[in-house]
């Protein structure tokens, strides 16, 4: 089992100001703990509202050199940053299982599509264009640019404390902007290595600002409401979403949200039945469940569903649940109590409601406190509490439809629109699906398509704007028309 940083530069025990590492103003720590095992890895400053404002006012004063360079240069520094990250993917591997307990496999893999987003924003850099008009009245010349928007706010989830700095850091750079950010108080560590490397990579003092903190209100509070900072981008919770999107109107900022998802995977008789298992396996329980984008209704033709079931449960049965170090482990355990609790609460709830246990369904003492046993349930029905919430941990939720209406029914009825999974191998109903399918992201006859290539977001109650791709640096720039007349 790894248990060692080789390079103890990355674990990071201070917030990041100005080109300075800092304690916070009211000299108060917190303790950033390994799930797994409940070991103490650090003590990081708990900072507030004074901090808070001290960054924000390091991030304008950057921003003055830091947009008038050329997209070359800012690209430049971006492809250094991306180097250093690949340099020390092993370290960042290892201290990102430490904080948030994935698996090492998991954990290599989301720092590499942290340096894939800073490589390619990095080029994205170099293309931010503008438009020539048709002009407007005889004698004009009239033109399109496109600028900063200025300060950017970044607060950060802890079920992918690595990548989601660098889609909402990277691009910002890109555009010409300097940030602030908030990573999420569980995991705080990979945000601060990776602001490190940034430093070390060469961009300069106050361009990114690190604020670590216990409590998200006071310091989410100042960057909503403080009239400098011009654009808020945030992953978590629709509720938590909600209310930052309230704070943020008062000073009318830009917004990017990626909020909560209620995505379904609907399996149609005639697909090909154990590459949708492989598809469950890979999108349900990736890092445990833990994710906005994991299919949280696994829709089933009533035709295929006890085949599908049986090699659900075989395939599920042979997980490897343990601390994240070990390479031998698949799935760590979930990030705190809390999530114990609720995971535990659902599926009570549920068995009292007539569910079925078909494997798993309870929590693992004997591995660790954080660790809930992977659950398949049968006999779920829409009217249960587990169809309409985000379930957020490993618990693969079964129903039945009998055709394609009955599917897209199920499939749309939640507030949330992220991402959506379908399987069969009927082109007309593919078109025809996905076109009825309100999600901002469909896979179809795949659960793996995110990538620094792919517009990620979604629509209705699941969020506001696109993260990567060429158009999420759009996200971060301002359009500016001029008109310029003859005499």
């Amino acid at each position: 089992m790894e248990d060692a940083i080789n390079n103890d530069n990355l674990i990071i025990k201070n917030g990041f100001i100005n080109g300075n590492w800092v304690n916070s103003n009211s000299e108060k720590t917190f303790s950033v703990k390994n799930p797994a095992t409940g070991e103490v890895i650090t003590e990081v400053p708990d900072m507030g509202e004074a901090d808070t404002k001290e960054a924000i006012k390091a991030a304008h004063k950057a921003l003055k050199k830091w947009r008038k360079l050329t997209g070359k240069e800012r690209g430049q520094m971006l492809k250094n940053w991306h180097k250093e990250v690949v340099d020390n993917i092993d370290e960042l591997a290892l201290l990102l299982t430490m904080e948030q307990g994935k698996s090492l496999q998991e954990s290599k893999a989301e720092v590499l599509s942290s340096a894939a987003f800073i490589d390619w924003f990095s080029a994205e850099a170099m293309r931010i264009v503008g438009d020539v008009l048709p002009e407007s009245a005889p004698g004009r010349f009239e033109y399109v640019r496109k600028e900063p928007v200025g300060v950017v706010a970044a607060i950060t989830p802890w079920n992918f404390p690595s990548s989601m700095i660098a889609r909402k850091v990277a691009p910002a750079l890109a555009a010409g902007c300097t940030v602030v950010a908030k990573p999420a108080e569980d995991t705080p560590l990979s945000a601060l290595a990776l602001v490190f490397l940034a430093e070390k990579a060469g961009i300069p003092a106050g361009v990114i600002n690190i604020v670590t903190a216990s409590h998200g209100s006071e310091v989410g509070g100042e960057l909503c409401k403080n009239p400098i900072v011009k654009k808020l981008s945030f992953t978590g919770s629709t509720a938590v979403g909600k209310l930052l999107m309230s704070q943020c109107s008062e000073t009318v900022k830009k917004l990017s949200l990626e909020l909560g998802g209620n995505a379904p995977f609907i399996v149609f008789d005639d697909a090909d039945i154990d590459a949708a298992v492989a598809g469950v396996m890979a999108i349900k329980f990736y890092n445990n469940g833990q994710t906005c984008i994991c299919a949280n209704r696994i829709i089933i033709h009533e035709k295929i569903h006890d085949l599908f079931i049986s090699k659900l449960s075989n395939a599920i049965e042979n997980m490897v649940i343990g601390d994240g170090r070990d390479e031998k482990v698949t799935h760590g355990p979930l990030i705190n109590k809390s999530a114990i609790d609720k995971i535990s609460n659902l599926v009570t709830e549920a068995k009292d409601n007539g569910a079925k246990v078909v494997t798993g369904g309870k929590v693992a003492p004997e591995i660790g406190e954080n660790f809930y046993l992977p659950t398949l349930l049968t006999n779920l029905t829409s009217d249960m509490n587990i169809f309409s919430c985000e379930i957020f941990g490993p618990i693969a939720a079964i129903y039945t439809f009998k055709d394609e209406e009955d599917a897209i029914q199920l499939a749309n009825s939640t507030p949330y629109g992220l991402s959506a999974y379908l399987y069969t191998n009927d082109y007309k109903r593919i078109l025809s699906v996905t076109k009825e399918l309100e999600y901002g992201m469909v896979g179809v006859n795949t659960p793996k398509f995110v990538s620094e290539t792919v517009p990620f977001g979604g629509v209705k109650e699941s969020g506001i704007g696109r993260e990567g791709s060429h158009y999420g640096i759009e996200e971060f720039l301002e359009m500016h028309y001029v008109c310029i007349a003859s005499n």
